[in-house]
């Protein structure tokens, strides 16, 4: 790896772990606004899930925690190079 490429690996770490906690913050907030809907009315058998046009809060979560695991491991590599040069 030439000299300075390692700045590329931590900046693209830092941005997968931004968004990854972005992505964990929003399946938080989608799956509280379904239970929030799902409390306020009076039948739950009124409840279908063709109505929800979000992603599904636990596919975002999932995927958030993905990015944040990548994002790590290219802060890792990227400090291993960095010590190496």
């Amino acid at each position: 790896m030439s000299q300075g490429d390692w700045h590329i690996l931590l900046i693209v770490g830092g941005i997968f772990i931004v968004l990854g906690f972005g992505s964990i913050i929003w399946g938080i907030r989608e799956e509280k606004k379904i239970f929030e809907a799902l409390s306020r009315m009076p039948d739950l058998r009124e409840f279908s899930l063709k109505h929800i046009e979000s992603p599904q809060p636990g596919a975002l979560k999932i995927g958030g925690w993905i990015a944040v695991g990548v994002g790590l491991i290219l802060l890792v590599v990227g400090i291993i190079f960095w010590s190496i040069s």
